[in-house]
């Protein structure tokens, strides 16, 4: 079944309309577009593909990028074919240089921005991880209100990240059929789950079927789980997620993935609202932890803060029984 259709498109782009936005800008640059990580990439992305078949922003806008990053977050931008990528200088990563059109860089300083033309707008979302409406609020209506959308005006339905599929080529089934993806790990340290609740997780779903884990395999569950290594291209991570029965995952762009492959989610908020990351994905149950954190903290703002986050997994102390009546209560829907 097609994710966008036709008439959804029509109703959404009526109410870009009629709700005051601007006309489309014709050179549009986008200043730190759309981030570091492989999360904020997908939705980000989702946010101005949304714009450009509405008609909010033209085709083709260029994103100004930081150079150096991950191999997989570059490739994921390399097959976003509606925008072009350029290189955002270091010198230049931050708002506190002021972008006054791309000759604003100063070609004295930056060679690689020589030949550039100036912009009749410029989005500037450098530093936008810092920025309180960015760690408080639904990530993809951030994005959209920076790119000029109203996010009220946008049906569930296109909020979510189906730009992606399309453009990243199937590949064969790698890992046992029918099983369930777990992964342990995020971007950011301060999300990732305690060995002791990722053990958890295994023992209890290996006893449901096959079994394939991002992170290490307790060695009392050799044999019974499968560890993944670390894909290497992005139609590989796409294969891992697009292949599974199931996805279990902390805060981290694969939940994003999962949504963009339809495959069913359980997925756990240490540090952020739920309704901020996946409010719109149906096929995703989330579970927010009880933390003392400030809700939507970014980054460990000392060495204390992760030993609070990981407190937030262990309500019951090691009774971990809450856990598996999550996982138990999920089971009914897949």
């Amino acid at each position: 079944m097609p994710l966008q259709p036709v008439n959804v498109m029509q109703m959404a782009g009526q109410a870009a309309r009629t709700s005051g936005l601007r006309s489309p800008a014709q050179r549009v640059a986008i200043l730190n577009g759309f981030g570091r990580t492989l999360g904020d990439g997908i939705i980000g992305l989702q946010a101005l593909h949304l714009a450009i078949q509405l008609g909010i922003i033209a085709p083709r806008p260029t994103l100004f990028r930081l150079s150096g990053l991950p191999a997989m977050i570059q490739s994921l931008y390399a097959v976003a074919d509606f925008a072009q990528i350029r290189a955002l200088p270091q010198s230049r990563a931050t708002p506190a240089t002021k972008f006054e059109g791309a000759r604003g860089f100063d070609q004295d300083f930056d060679q690689n921005f020589d030949q550039v033309q100036d912009f009749d707008h410029v989005v500037d979302i450098r530093d936008f991880a810092f920025d309180a409406d960015f760690q408080r609020t639904s990530m993809v209506d951030f994005f959209l209100r920076r790119l000029g959308l109203d996010p009220q005006t946008v049906p569930p339905l296109l909020r979510r990240n189906t730009w992606l599929a399309p453009r990243v080529a199937p590949q064969p089934p790698r890992w046992p059929d029918r099983y369930v993806l777990v992964c342990p790990r995020a971007s950011m340290s301060l999300r990732d789950m305690p060995p002791e609740i990722h053990e958890c997780i295994l023992r209890h779903v290996a006893t449901i079927g096959p079994v394939v884990t991002q992170g290490s395999v307790p060695s009392a569950l050799e044999g019974e789980v499968v560890h993944a290594p670390p894909c290497t291209t992005l139609a590989e991570l796409c294969a891992l997620v697009r292949h599974a029965r199931w996805v279990i995952s902390t805060d981290t762009g694969m939940v994003h993935l999962a949504d963009a492959f339809e495959v069913p989610c359980l997925a756990f908020f240490p540090t952020h609202r739920p309704e901020w990351r996946v409010r719109d994905y149906p096929r995703c149950a989330s579970i927010a932890l009880r933390s003392v954190l400030p809700p939507g903290l970014e980054f460990a703002r000392r060495a204390g803060d992760h030993s609070l986050a990981h407190r937030a997994w262990f309500p019951d102390g090691a009774d971990l029984g809450w856990l598996s009546r999550v996982i138990n209560g999920c089971l009914s829907y897949l």
